[in-house]
This record gives C-alpha cells, structure tokens and sequence, in this order.
C-alpha cells in the first residue's frame, strides 16, 4: 500500500529530492572539469560536497572535540547521513564495500573521492585495504569507516568487525573513536517521525524510500563526540578480535546522545 502524505510535506519533499539531485549533477561536473589527482584534492572535494549538502538541507550541527589530523577515526553507524556528516566536518578518505563501486554514478563519484573499497570475499583486498589507509595517511587525511558494518537504528552497538581495525593497527596509525546520535525537532510538519524511524536507517527499507521519507523532515540535528586522543589499546600485539572489542568499548564510552 503507497504511503500517504499531506500536501505540503508531499511538496516540500519532491522539492528537496530534485534539489538533491542538482546537487549530485553539480558535483559530478565539477569532477569531470577538475579531474582531482591526489587523495587530498579529492578528500577537499568531498568535504565541499558534502558541506553544500547539509547547509542546503538544514541539517544542524553539535561538535563536540576536533577531527584527528591523520591516522583512523572509527565511529557508529546509523544512517547514509553520518556519511554526509563526517565528510561535511573535515576532508576525509572513507572505507567502503566494493559492491559500491559497480553502482550507477555513485560509484564513480566515490572512486573519485578517494574511497578504499573493501571486498571480504577477495584475499587480496585487507592488504589494498592497507595501502590505501597508508596513501591517505602519507597525504595527511584521516580515514574514515564503520566498523559496525551496517546500520543500525541507534537503540545499541552491533559487535565490531575486526578486519579494517587490523589493518589500521599493522600500518601503525592512530585510531579514533567516535560516536554520532541524532534527534529531531518537535514540529508539526514531522507527524509522527521520530530520529530512529526516519534518520536512522535500521529496517529494511529500501534505500531510495528511506532517502525520500528522510527529505520530508525538518529540524534535523547531528551530534558528532569525537574522542580527545587516540585509543589506548591495552597491548601492541592484541588480537584483532580483542582490538574489535576495545575499540567498540572506546565509541561507547562516548555516549553522544
């Protein structure tokens, strides 16, 4: 059965889908004419792209510490927006799954950002995974990714994966934690959704459904806790299943919420 809206949240969300696009349009052309080369070029063009994202949105913003200069920065994950968030907070290289890289458009836009893609089924894919962490890192910008790996509606914090964690560890870069929880305003125009129906994405709904629903809210609010140093994990040749289990304990300690 098709979902049904009121008019005006009808229009204010298929006005705010097209806009979206132009912006996704505007951001492909400026990659065909500027062609960014080093890691750090197409992390600054992420951060813009994804800065003019929020701010055409209205998406606010509570930061609570400083990005880290180099190294890993891990965090939760609820929604595609922590994506937006963080990259939109500093110049970034993320870790993804490689299926991203086969989808239309969007996997050439995050090719061209500089994305390291993960693929758990390939041998040779943690040791790429490594290299691209050290090239980011060589060029001063901090890696991004969920160790999670999904999303979650933000009632609890799945068990860490531990193969990237690894990976960060052996190339010898700092690791630092993160946490992101989001709310939503009281205002009419929201109905009955709430920031764990309609920001975070833990169900099954289909992504373009989700994105929709997403662009009929007002009075978004992000709310990112980064950790003021580094994780300290309890030894230098800890099993990569135990580090999984630090790291995860590092983000919920930060309780950004």
């Amino acid at each position: 059965m098709a979902e049904l809206y009121p008019v005006g949240t009808t229009i204010r969300t298929c006005v705010r889908s097209i806009k979206l696009a132009l912006y996704f349009a505007a951001a492909a052309l400026e990659l065909l004419l500027t062609r960014p080369r080093t890691p750090q070029a197409r992390a600054d063009w992420l951060h813009r792209f994804m800065a003019r994202i929020l701010r055409g949105f209205g998406v606010t913003l509570t930061v609570e510490g400083s990005f880290p200069p180099r190294g890993a920065l891990i965090s939760n994950h609820l929604s595609y927006v922590d994506i937006v968030v963080y990259a939109a907070l500093s110049p970034v290289v993320y870790c993804a799954r490689a299926e991203m890289e086969r989808w239309p458009l969007i996997g050439w836009m995050t090719m061209m950002a500089g994305t390291v893609f993960v693929d758990r089924h390939s041998g040779g894919s943690a040791k790429r995974a490594q290299a691209g962490m050290m090239t980011a890192a060589n060029a001063g910008v901090p890696v991004t990714f969920f160790p999670e790996g999904t999303t979650t509606d933000g009632t609890h914090v799945l068990p860490f994966r531990s193969g990237l964690l690894a990976q960060a560890l052996e190339a010898g870069e700092p690791i630092t934690a993160a946490r992101i929880a989001y709310t939503l305003a009281s205002d009419p125009r929201n109905g009955d959704a709430s920031a764990r129906n309609q920001i975070c994405w833990g169900d099954d709904t289909p992504l373009l459904r989700h994105i929709f629903r997403f662009n009929s809210l007002v009075g978004v609010h992000a709310h990112v806790r980064i950790a003021t140093e580094p994780i300290r994990f309890s030894s230098l040749d800890l099993h990569r299943k135990q580090a999984a289990v630090e790291a995860r304990e590092a983000v919920l300690a930060l309780h950004a919420d």
